[in-house]
């Protein structure tokens, strides 16, 4: 027996924007953290930690050259930022192996889409198993509003319609985890895309390990009245579960969201939170408060 599909999210009037503002701000808290002065000596900047993507891994040839092409697009954006690239499994490089060559400090960035087993536990546990790094593990991609933004631009590209339908509906598919707050993580994004195209209703759905499957979304939303819907996958490159959730659709199917700009830029966004959760934990454990902020050198 599969499980109830939950009722579509449909956020007409959700603002957009605010999240890219804080995009923006806590980079440059980030920066001007690190800029200024500890006790009144100056120090010269550390370097800045490297930036350790992780992706997951996938047997399908064009997984690789695509997360790739996004690195890619993530070092023009910085340029400067030493940008790494470990795979949890399947892939070379492993993500211990990428560990294992790097020195000083690292922020690992998870190109996954919400707190999954991977996140919680598997990323932490590499790098309490590299100590001779100083580091911490930022957060998952979603949910959050620059992901909205790539799923909608891949949608638009798949040819869906970019005016607002009763009859349209869009399946989210994602990987799928048995940790509650994975599921949490999508319908989230679920809303944001939901917001972002105009109110169409935007449902959850999974690969693997939860429900509903995306076979199943679909049956539940025609029998709604949706006759035109769309999949959007919650994806960093090809693989078996973009796939075999595309297979699924009825109509187009995204693809993965690879080098999208704005997946890119989400990617920084990431790290620069990483960096300033960093600074701000620095200050407290030294005392300085708002004032002596501004006269604090910060080092990650």
């Amino acid at each position: 027996m599969t499980a109830p599909l939950p009722h579509p999210t449909s956020a007409s009037s959700a603002p957009l924007g605010k999240e890219d503002l804080a995009a923006e701000i806590s980079a440059q808290l980030s920066t001007q953290l690190r800029r200024v002065r500890l006790r009144g000596f100056r120090h010269p900047a550390p370097p800045a930690p490297t930036l350790v993507a992780v992706a997951h891994g996938s047997r399908d040839p064009r997984a690789l050259p695509t997360v790739r092409a996004l690195l890619d697009r993530v070092r023009a954006l910085r340029p400067g930022l030493p940008v790494r690239l470990g795979h949890i499994e399947l892939n070379r490089p492993l993500l211990a192996d990428t560990l294992a060559e790097l020195h000083g400090a690292v922020v690992l960035v998870p190109l996954l889409f919400g707190r999954g087993h991977h996140v919680t536990h598997d990323l932490p546990a590499a790098l309490a198993a590299a100590p001779h790094l100083t580091g911490r593990t930022a957060e998952p991609l979603g949910p959050h509003t620059l992901l909205a933004e790539a799923l909608h631009g891949r949608l638009l590209e798949a040819g869906f319609p970019g005016d607002r339908s009763p009859r349209t509906a869009v399946v989210l598919a994602a990987a799928g985890s048995r940790a509650p707050r994975s599921a949490q993580d999508t319908e989230r994004t679920a809303q944001l895309l939901s917001a972002r195209l105009g109110g169409t209703p935007v449902v959850p759905a999974y690969a693997s390990a939860a429900a509903p499957t995306v076979a199943d979304a679909v049956r539940a939303l025609t029998a709604r009245g949706h006759d035109r819907i769309a999949v959007a996958g919650c994806f960093t490159a090809p693989g078996r579960f973009a796939a075999q959730c595309a297979a699924a659709a009825p109509g187009p199917a995204a693809e993965p969201l690879g080098d999208h700009p704005a997946l890119a830029r989400l990617v920084l966004h990431r790290y620069d939170q990483a960096l300033l959760a960093c600074d701000q934990a620095l200050l407290a454990r030294t005392g300085s408060g708002p004032e002596s902020a501004r006269a604090a050198t910060v080092a990650v």
